[in-house]
Order: C-alpha cells, then sequence, then structure tokens
C-alpha cells in the first residue's frame, strides 16, 4: 500500500470567537495530529492585522489546506484568504451560531470536525459577489436582521441572553423598507421588514429563510420578508422558528441590483457593514474548495 501523503494544515484561529477561550481547541488540534503524519502550523487571529498578517503566514508555511477556527465572521475572513491563495477551505465551527458550518453538515465537535479536515472531499460551492469586493458564503441581508447583528456587536453580553436583548431593541424600532429590486429577468418594487441574500437555507439559529437553497446550484435566491406580527418576530428571533412562507416572497437570481428608498442596516455572514441605499450582486459559480464530509454510500 503506498504511503498517505503527508500535508501541510494551517489553522487560522479566532481565540475569542463565540465569547469562549479556545486554549483548549489549540491543545485538541495538536493532540489530534499525534497520530498523523501531517504538519500543523497555528495562527491566532487578533483583529487588528489579520488581513496582513494571514497571507504572510500562507507564503511562509506553503500548506496544502487552510483552516478556520471560529464563527462565521471568521470563516468569511479566512475563506476570502483560501480563495486568493487557491487552497481548499477546512472549517473548525466554534463560534455562537456556526450557521454555515450547520448548512455544510460540519459536526460541533472538535474530533469530528478535524476528520473532515484532513480525510473529507475538498469540493466546490458558490460565492455571491457583492458590490464587486466582497464575498457571501452564507447569508447577507438588508434591515432587521442586519440590525440585529449590529446591536448584539454593540453589547457586552454574548449567547442567547445577548442576542435575545439586541432583538427587543430591534422590535421597538423596527421599520418597514420600500425597496426596488432588478434580478435581470424582472424588476419589482416591495415593502417589507428584510430583504435576504441567500446562497444557504438557514440562519445559525436555525431559522429557515431560504427552503430550497443550495450553496452549490449556480444560483442564489433574493428573499423579501413581507409582513412579521409581533408573535412571528419573536418566534424567528427569540424562539428560532422557521419563517412562515406565507409572509415571504422568494426571486432566484444570478444577479441582482437592489435600490432603498432609505438608507438601511446591511450585513455579510454575520458582519455588520452599515448603512447602505444600493447593493449589487452576482453569484460566482464553485469559486470556492471548501472540505466536506464525504457522501454516505
Amino acid at each position: 500500500m503506498p504511503e498517505a501523503k503527508k500535508l501541510k494544515f494551517l489553522f487560522a484561529i479566532n481565540p475569542i470567537s463565540g465569547g469562549q477561550d479556545k486554549s483548549e481547541w489549540e491543545v485538541g488540534i495538536h493532540n489530534f495530529f499525534e497520530k498523523h503524519p501531517h504538519t500543523v502550523e497555528l495562527f491566532l487571529l487578533d483583529g487588528k492585522n489579520d488581513n496582513e498578517e494571514l497571507p504572510k503566514q500562507i507564503a511562509l508555511h506553503q500548506p496544502d489546506r487552510l483552516v478556520a477556527v471560529g464563527g462565521d465572521g471568521t470563516i468569511k475572513f479566512v475563506a476570502e484568504h483560501a480563495l486568493n491563495a487557491n487552497l481548499p477551505l477546512g472549517i473548525i465551527p466554534a463560534g455562537s451560531a456556526n450557521g454555515m458550518a450547520k448548512e455544510l453538515n460540519i459536526p460541533a465537535t472538535l474530533e469530528e470536525s478535524l476528520e473532515i479536515v484532513v480525510n473529507g472531499l475538498a469540493k466546490p460551492i458558490d460565492l455571491i459577489c457583492i458590490n464587486g469586493t466582497e464575498h457571501c458564503l452564507h447569508l447577507s441581508d438588508i434591515g432587521m436582521n442586519a440590525q440585529l447583528v449590529k446591536y448584539f456587536d454593540e453589547g457586552k453580553i454574548r449567547g442567547k441572553l445577548g442576542y435575545a436583548r439586541g432583538a427587543l431593541r430591534v422590535l421597538m424600532r423596527r421599520r418597514l423598507l420600500k425597496v426596488r429590486i432588478s434580478t435581470g429577468n424582472e424588476e419589482v418594487l416591495r415593502s417589507g421588514f428584510m430583504v435576504v441574500l441567500a446562497n444557504a437555507r438557514m440562519y445559525g439559529t436555525g431559522a429557515i429563510i431560504n427552503p430550497d437553497g443550495d450553496v452549490a446550484d449556480g444560483k442564489f435566491e433574493v428573499v423579501v420578508i413581507r409582513q412579521l406580527s409581533l408573535l412571528a418576530i419573536l418566534r424567528m428571533f427569540i424562539h428560532f422558528r422557521p419563517f412562515d412562507p406565507k409572509h415571504i416572497e422568494i426571486f432566484p437570481a444570478t444577479s441582482v441590483h437592489i435600490v432603498t428608498k432609505r438608507k438601511a442596516y446591511f450585513q455579510i455572514d454575520g458582519e455588520y457593514r452599515g448603512k447602505i441605499r444600493e447593493i449589487t450582486a452576482e453569484i460566482w459559480p464553485g469559486k470556492l474548495r471548501v472540505m466536506l464530509p464525504h457522501l454516505p454510500e
């Protein structure tokens, strides 16, 4: 039997994602690789000079795979560098919600997710390119959820309690958006509480926004949340129930241009991006390779 190829892995670790110390994860990674012939390097992100330092680490270590350890924001950041370096992306879910990992069926435990990083399959997934400069792996949105992301980031309380407090602030300040949506095939005017660019099916909380979403189908969906009662909002944001299909409208698209009547909150993959009045987006099919579980026989 031929000897297994020895690989180099570079782990980019957010040490405080999800409000938890990751020092035990670092030990766990080293312990896991003691039984493998591969080389592993760890790089701790500090939120200051990561955009300059991570490419230096990639150039120094020349890894075969780049691995993100953190939540959706960390995964998005590291994915950008994996894309630039033409490297497969590994994912170790270590955030508070881990929406992208759930979407890709990556287990939450360190041992199981490391097994996929090492022995999984590198499969291409789509990206949504936004305004020609940023990429969305998962879900971006305008309106209420982006406002919630902003409030959560500003708060000092993490976890479900911090999320619930942010949700209550959103409830008190919610306003309808008036938007013009142009997909190339059609142009519509709509009023709603949220407009979502969905490359996937659900938020990290488990709330399903786009039931037929697929990260590798060569398109994305523009989802308009048109009506929300107070009860529906509480169910959605606090109890994490699925969105009521009677209150949403879905437009499949490969590109879109959205204009809002007034400035609205905007987020990309859980990262707040400020207020906007206009965005453009287009699908980049199969642009990013991600280490994923083998399909069952």
